[in-house]
């Protein structure tokens, strides 16, 4: 019992951390709403499978490669630090950033990648994607392998699950003339996650001491 409920606590702070990673004013949000307005309600998902591709890789790529050090003590505690101090520092800065947030479509030419390929080269371009990876992320790998590869699963299968989630929301809020996600709800989604992220931090404090202390 107790074993399936941390891996639930796993799946649905993932979501939840990974939401608000996604729910960030970034290249990908603004590529999405530009597809959007083209292609209608299916760009998100398809833009997502790109994305998806790139995460799961580079997931393996991590777990395969440093796994062995990844389970060490010392090595989830100091990332276990890292991670929540990144939380602790996005948290106001969402919050902050909630109150001119906008899902108006940018102005530009659309893309004229592929959406699958979109989705990989646009997340790799963004110097935000790779910073939360390497705190955030880690912390959430390292925090998955304690379970092995079905711990690992869980984790990525909830943070993926908040990136199509989100961008679906976006891109049939866009098409369907944003009569679904308005501005407002937008702000205040974005508000509310900046505040879980702050809980989470602490969590993640919390895990790093504990493993030191333990």
């Amino acid at each position: 019992m107790e074993y399936a409920l941390q891996l639930g606590a796993i799946f649905g702070t993932a979501f939840v951390v990974g939401l608000s990673g996604a729910m960030m004013p970034g290249p990908l949000l603004a590529v999405t709403i530009h597809e959007a307005t083209r292609s209608g309600a299916r760009a998100g998902p398809v833009i997502m499978l790109g994305h998806m591709l790139l995460e799961a890789a580079l997931v393996a790529a991590v777990a395969l490669g440093l796994a062995r050090w990844l389970t060490d003590r010392r090595v989830i505690s100091v990332v276990s630090f890292i991670g929540g101090a990144m939380m602790c520092w996005m948290g106001p800065s969402l919050i902050r950033s909630a109150r001119h947030a906008s899902l108006q479509a940018p102005s530009g030419n659309a893309t004229r990648l592929h959406p699958v390929a979109a989705g990989v080269l646009v997340s790799l371009s963004n110097p935000y994607w790779t910073i939360w990876w390497a705190t955030i992320g880690l912390g959430y790998v390292v925090m998955g392998l304690k379970f092995g590869l079905v711990g690992l699963m869980v984790f990525f299968a909830g943070h993926i699950l908040s990136d199509f989630a989100w961008y679906t929301l976006v891109s049939v809020g866009v098409a369907k003339g944003r009569r679904i996600l308005s501005d407002r709800i937008y702000r205040g989604m974005i508000a509310v996650c900046g505040a879980a992220l702050l809980g989470f931090g602490a969590w993640f404090f919390w895990t790093g001491w504990s493993e030191i202390s333990g």
